[in-house]
């Protein structure tokens, strides 16, 4: 049974990198048009990255030994942290702002587009962690399976 939720889960990662991937290539169209180009070619690197990023994931998400519970949370926040970089990304673009994002020429905004970029490149970076650790430990546990056949 858990095979098949992992399957599942490992299908729709590809899915879901391959339309990130998608959408970061129609953004990468509309470069010039936004108000802060240097930030959309950012959002548009971001969209090519986490798509890949998810797809790889999911040919590997089978390899990895995790319980139920561990491969629910993981699988949420990959889904959540590479939707929202994007997104983060691409509200800065179109506003202009991002304080924290002063390489890629965001200036600092006010009110509540500062306040959401801002509040998305934290939760994000957090989740992106949890994942990376995750994935490592459950890629680890398969390691040292896989080992001691």
């Amino acid at each position: 049974m858990e095979n098949k939720v992992q399957k599942r889960q490992a299908d729709r990662l590809i899915f879901f990198g391959l339309l990130l991937f998608l959408v970061g290539l129609l953004i990468g169209l509309f470069v010039h048009q936004m108000k802060n180009p240097r930030m959309a070619l950012s959002a548009h690197l971001e969209g090519i990255m986490n798509g890949m990023f998810l797809m790889i994931l999911g040919l590997i998400w089978e390899r990895l030994l995790l319980s139920k519970s561990q491969l629910k949370i993981t699988y949420w926040l990959v889904i959540y942290g590479t939707l929202t970089n994007i997104l983060a990304v691409l509200i800065a673009a179109v506003t202009g702002f991002g304080k924290m994002m002063p390489i890629a020429g965001g200036s600092e905004g006010t009110g509540i587009a500062e306040s959401m970029i801002s509040f998305l490149l934290i939760s994000l970076s957090l989740c992106m962690l949890i994942v990376c650790f995750f994935v490592l430990l459950g890629f680890f546990k398969n390691m040292k399976s896989n080992s001691n056949e």
